[in-house]
Order: C-alpha cells, then sequence, then structure tokens
C-alpha cells in the first residue's frame, strides 16, 4: 500500500475531473481525496496499490474532455482512512 499526492495541470477544470476520479477510485479500492485549486490544477492524495494508482492516472488520462498536460507526484505516508471524497 502506498499513498501519493498529485497536481494536474492542462484541461481539467470544469471537464469533470473530480467525479471521475471519484468514480475511477471506488472501482479500484482506492481511498483518499481530490479537490480544484485556485492555480487551475487539480490536487489530489490518493491510497492504494502502486498498480492500482498509476491505473487511476491512466484512466484519467484517456477519458473524455479531459486533458493531462503534466503531473506532479509526492510520495507520502500512508493514513488510516476509508473512502474517496471530492472536497
Amino acid at each position: 500500500m502506498i499513498r501519493r499526492h498529485y497536481w494536474f495541470s492542462g484541461r481539467v477544470q470544469g471537464v469533470g475531473f473530480r467525479y471521475r476520479a471519484y468514480y475511477i477510485a471506488g472501482s479500484l479500492g482506492i481511498t483518499g481525496w481530490v479537490r480544484n485549486n485556485w492555480d487551475e490544477r487539480v490536487e489530489m492524495e490518493a491510497q492504494g496499490t502502486e498498480e492500482s494508482l498509476d491505473k487511476m492516472v491512466q484512466m484519467l488520462r484517456e477519458q473524455r474532455f479531459i486533458w493531462i498536460e503534466d503531473v506532479e507526484i509526492k510520495e507520502m505516508e500512508v493514513e488510516v482512512e476509508s473512502g474517496f471524497y471530492v472536497k
């Protein structure tokens, strides 16, 4: 189990990114949260297996209307939590 903090830039606000992330996380058993930032990026913390987190990012890249230009990733300490939330 690992946890990563992501910052996505590109066409990621106003295109359903957060709610697609919510549904994808649920389907893959990922916990964490996602929110829009004032700088037009989307910020997300996600926790799961390395494979499930990589799959989530790949699935987000494949979504209609979403165009991820860049992703910054920071490894984090695993937390005790349940569910994935849109902030």
